[in-house]
């Protein structure tokens, strides 16, 4: 326990700044792992714990897409498409056949392909820990504000975030498709008998989560290294993020995404050894407080 350091930090602008920084680093992450799953569940009713490994694929898609053309830029985009087809042929082959199934079946299948892309990827890609480094690009001084030192591709990855969360609340609250797909999650029984193909609509959500998913893997992958089961740890606390935020509600995720990056940035300079737990004393607190999270529908 380190409160001088904590309150020393407090009132340091600098020091404020690089932690405030590394808080939206994470939780822009977090927030794009966290959005898919929380869409994925609040339309299909699916807890996809496989999300973790759409996370690791988009990473390692990203980490050979870049040895191959060496152009970030165009990684990004093949790679969350990549994944975001995978998705695709995942819901239509699997996870379509357990959408009335107790939700045991739905985590031993996604448990089942964490253990079976974790061993892919160690064929595929090998063991060690792959680095690959931040995009040419982005090889550039970093932006000094307030005697802290921001590297840009870190502002790459927050602006990417902000940008995905608009994009996305403007796609299911102002478009066509986003009504259906809000309308999916309602009654589907009501939106098949006016003609329209639920079960495509339900491929097209998953395609979309899956993609964010490996969205995040891209972003993730420059900045950190890429292994076999990297998506564990990311898909637990992206849990806690849903669970925070509201299930099926993004502007919950990304609130709770930025107050777990808030939580776990100041926790490692006052309470180095018990950083980690502060997250799920978060998470029990909200619950206690609002069981349906910030943003959750109360169930009636």
């Amino acid at each position: 326990m380190n409160i001088p350091a904590l309150l020393e930090c407090l009132v340091d602008p600098a020091c404020l700044l690089t932690q405030f920084t590394g808080a939206l680093i994470l939780a822009m992450i977090l927030f794009l792992v966290a959005s898919g799953l929380s869409l994925i569940f609040g339309v299909l009713g699916v807890l996809n714990f496989a999300h973790g490994s759409l996370y690791m694929l988009g990473a390692y898609f990203t980490y050979s897409l870049m040895v191959r053309y060496g152009n970030f830029g165009v990684a990004a985009i093949l790679a969350s498409i990549g994944v975001g087809l995978f998705g695709v042929i995942f819901e239509r082959l699997f996870v379509r056949k357990i959408y009335a199934s107790p939700i045991l079946y739905q985590l031993l299948l996604c448990y089942a392909f964490i253990l079976v892309l974790d061993d892919l990827a160690k064929l595929v890609w090998g063991y060690e820990f792959l680095s690959m480094g931040v995009p040419p690009s982005f090889r550039r001084p970093p932006i000094h504000l307030w005697g802290s030192f921001i590297p840009p591709y870190y502002v790459l990855i927050m602006i990417a975030g902000v940008i995905v969360a608009l994009a996305l609340w403007l796609f299911l609250a102002r478009t066509k498709y986003g009504k259906i797909i809000e309308a999916a999650a309602y009654n589907a029984e009501m939106l098949s008998a006016l003609g329209i193909n639920v079960p495509l609509v339900y491929t097209m959500v998953f395609g979309i989560g899956s993609a964010l998913a490996g969205l995040g893997g891209v972003l993730a992958g420059p900045a950190r290294s890429v292994f076999p089961g990297m998506g564990f740890s990311v898909i637990i606390e992206s849990f806690i993020v849903v669970v925070i935020g509201g299930l099926g509600s993004i502007g919950g995720a990304f609130l709770g995404a930025i107050l777990i990056g808030i939580m776990r940035s100041l926790g490692i300079i006052g309470f180095p050894a018990i950083e980690e737990s502060f997250v799920f004393i978060l998470m029990a607190i909200i619950l206690i407080i609002r069981p349906q999270g910030l943003f959750g529908k109360e169930e009636v």
